[in-house]
């Protein structure tokens, strides 16, 4: 269980617009499933989709169905390599670095939803720093609906959101010798 727990609640904007944040962060898994559930409700909706992913490849089962609807714009930098024990190379910077840039300019350009996959864990490895993020959040306050998804989320982010959700694992088949399955776990 998470220790944050906001003091209080700076409320909801006024009107019934778009622009509040959403933060799905924790162990468990879901984060991705439920940001993909939610693109897929507003896309059923009629309202334009931004779904950008940091951290991956672009090669989960989920791709192959953005590609079929027209109000979701899908957009991975490409291929990125997992981060090993000596750290992250220019790569991983690279590639956040142009998820990022396409994000602000999709926030700035304008949408109804922003899903910005894995982002958070760019701050695990210090790819991202949290004001590039809170600049994000910012161009997005109070104008289009941003998610953001990742194993662990700062206070400062969790003070932003208005939407948090913590995933949390029990039991994942992993740790039992599974290895992970084409549409299931990606």
């Amino acid at each position: 269980m998470s220790s944050y727990y906001p003091q209080e609640h700076s409320g909801y904007p006024k009107d019934t617009g778009f622009g509040l944040i959403h933060v799905y962060y924790g162990s468990g898994v879901g984060k991705t499933t439920r940001a993909v559930g939610l693109a897929t409700r507003a896309a059923g909706e009629g309202l334009q989709v931004d779904f950008v992913q940091f951290m991956k490849s672009g090669n989960s089962g989920e791709t192959a169905i953005f590609a079929l609807v027209p109000n979701i714009h899908y957009w991975c930098p490409g291929e990125h390599p997992f981060i090993l024990s000596s750290g992250p190379q220019a790569e991983h910077y690279d590639h956040a670095n142009k998820a990022l840039t396409y994000a602000l300019a999709v926030a700035e350009k304008g949408t109804h939803l922003l899903i910005c996959d894995e982002i958070l864990d760019t701050l695990i490895f210090d790819i991202l720093q949290k004001d590039q993020i809170l600049e994000l959040i910012g161009k997005c306050k109070g104008r289009a609906e941003l998610v953001m998804t990742g194993r662990s989320a700062p206070a400062e982010i969790l003070d932003q959101a208005d939407y948090a959700t913590e995933f949390v694992q029990i039991k994942h088949p992993y740790y039992s010798g599974s290895v992970a399955r084409k549409g299931i776990e990606y």
